[in-house]
Formats: C-alpha cells, sequence, structure tokens
C-alpha cells in the first residue's frame, strides 16, 4: 500500500477532495477553475492518456509529485526537480490577528498573489481547497497562507506569502503554525513542496520543524489538440 503523499493529487481527489474530483477512466483531476492538478497513474497505458487527453482538452497540466513520461507528441512545457516536506516537530500556535480569508476578500487576495507570488495562479475558487489565513495592516492584507491538496490525514501548506514591506516580522511563520493548529484539530499533518533551488525558504521551514520527506519532480506537460477524442465530460 502507497502512502497518501507518494502521489498527493491522486490521494486528495480520491478522499477528502472527491467531492471536486473529474474523473475519466483512471485519470482524475480537479476542475480548471479551481485547480489544474491532474493525477496519472503509474506506470501507464494508452488508454490512460487517451483518458487525459479526452478529460483535460488542449490544456497545460501539471503534475505533481511523480513523474510520467509524456506519450507520443505530448509536449513537455515545465519541469523543475522539488522537494516534499513533512512537519516533524513543529509547534501548532493560534493568532488573533490570524483573520479567516472568505468570499469577499478573493479579489484583493487575487491580487496580492499576482504581486507578490511571481503571477502564480489563484482563481476566485481556490478558497475551496481549504482554510486560507491573512494578516492586516491599515485594512490591508500584507501577509497570507493557505490549504491546497488535501490527502488522506494530511493538508499541504499553499500561498504562503507576505508583502516586502511587511517581511522580516515573523508574520508567515505566525500563519503557519496557525493554520497547522486547525490541521491538529481536524487530525491532519501538514506538508508542502518547495522548489529544489529554494533554498532560503528550506532553511526557514527546517528551523519550523519541517524535514525533508522526499526529492519530487513538479512537471507541465501540453496535450496536442490532434491527441483528442470526441467524449469530453
Amino acid at each position: 500500500m502507497t502512502h497518501p503523499l507518494d502521489d498527493p493529487v491522486r490521494s486528495a481527489l480520491t478522499g477528502p477532495h472527491a467531492h471536486l474530483a473529474q474523473r475519466r477512466g483512471r485519470i482524475v483531476r480537479y476542475p480548471p477553475e479551481l485547480s489544474r492538478f491532474i493525477a496519472i497513474p503509474h506506470p501507464t497505458t494508452a488508454e490512460d492518456w487517451a483518458d487525459a487527453a479526452a478529460l483535460v482538452g488542449p490544456e497545460q497540466a501539471p503534475i505533481a509529485g511523480i513523474v510520467v513520461a509524456p506519450h507520443d507528441d505530448w509536449k513537455v512545457t515545465g519541469v523543475g526537480p522539488g522537494l516534499q516536506l513533512v512537519e516533524d516537530g513543529v509547534e501548532p500556535r493560534n493568532d488573533e490577528e490570524a483573520v479567516r480569508l472568505g468570499p469577499a476578500d478573493i479579489p484583493e487576495i487575487v491580487a496580492f498573489v499576482a504581486r507578490h507570488r511571481n503571477g502564480r495562479l489563484f482563481t476566485p475558487r481556490t478558497l475551496e481547497l481549504g482554510t486560507y489565513l491573512g494578516i492586516r495592516r491599515g485594512g490591508a492584507l500584507v501577509a497570507m497562507a493557505g490549504e491546497r491538496l488535501r490527502p488522506a490525514g494530511w493538508s499541504e501548506l499553499s500561498a504562503v506569502c507576505t508583502d516586502p514591506a511587511h517581511r522580516r516580522q515573523g508574520l508567515a511563520v505566525r500563519l503557519v503554525r496557525a493554520l497547522i493548529a486547525g490541521m491538529r484539530e481536524r487530525g491532519d499533518a501538514a506538508f508542502l513542496h518547495v522548489t529544489h533551488d529554494n533554498t532560503a525558504a528550506q532553511a526557514l521551514y527546517a528551523r519550523l520543524g519541517f524535514r525533508v520527506r522526499r526529492p519530487i519532480s513538479m512537471g507541465t506537460v501540453h496535450i496536442p489538440a490532434e491527441q483528442l477524442r470526441p467524449g469530453n465530460p
């Protein structure tokens, strides 16, 4: 039996996030307006790739945590090594200044993430994935962090960012501790992914109480239109 974090996208979409899953054969993914992660089994058959083409269409499909070689004319449009970290002695701590972000905050969150996380996508439905917390100063959002993938018994920390003018104040650490406090209450443990070259983040999380579980490869494949077939759900 594999560990839930060996294929966190599939574990999430067949577990706590099953209500969000779109499926075709053995392929499972999030609704594209929510997240673009897709779980492709390994080893993969030609039928799996055909099902993926029919389900995803001519989009880019991120594949997280597992290495799957693309089929035939499929193109790898982005790939990078990373590390999967798991909590190992993190001290959870509620924070009175950390507020839960909700639908009314979405326009500000989208703009904040676009400014401070290199344009990474945050859609109006991303909040459906889990709890997102923020800290405000003068009414403006200056730091945030949240949850993304939810494999069984685990929750992925994501969208951790702080406005440059408010860095070095420990705001991100406070939000991470507060999120983990909530995870512990429902019986989940925290994990996250960092790129291999982000040594500053790795050092920060090590000081917090995270350890490396395994190296991963984060890949993005593009499905050519000629590989599509009728019958998209």
